[in-house]
């Protein structure tokens, strides 16, 4: 029975000593912060994590929503600087060509590019049409 006994006790040491090695082994293995010693010693249990996955899920999901949304407002923020920068582009060629244009229409330039086609410019002043009203009036 002494042998029994004994044996008994070997196993029940050599259980205990793998517990702890086992204890120890998990340990080392994770390191000391806030997060391990909340799961590790019971203040929030696993069940209870794996409870609260469905809302740590949906808390993800809102963020990657939050996240897409501020690329896709700054995305549109960078086109519509990159249209005002064009439209003032465009209103500076507008008034570049409204410049050119009334030069060329006064009465000099038109009468240079008038010459180089053979036309001349009339010396004499125009003459005033008088008409009657009873010149106008048709008759029947």
């Amino acid at each position: 029975m002494a042998n029994r006994f004994r044996r008994q006790e070997e196993e029940e040491h050599e259980e205990d000593q793998i517990v702890e090695e086992v204890e120890q082994v998990k340990k080392r293995s994770l390191p000391r912060n806030f997060f391990t010693t909340l799961l590790m010693e019971g203040v929030v249990s696993k069940e209870a994590a794996s409870e609260m996955m469905p809302f740590i899920i949906f808390i993800a999901f809102l963020g990657m929503i939050y996240i897409g949304n501020r690329h896709f407002a700054e995305n549109n923020i960078r086109e519509i600087d990159k249209l005002n920068k064009e439209v003032k582009e465009f209103s500076w060629d507008f008034k570049t060509l409204k410049a050119d244009l009334m030069l060329k229409s006064t009465q000099t330039e038109v009468s240079k590019k008038v010459d180089t086609l053979g036309l001349k410019e009339p010396v004499a002043p125009p003459v005033k049409i008088m008409v009657d009203k009873s010149e106008l009036e048709v008759k029947e």
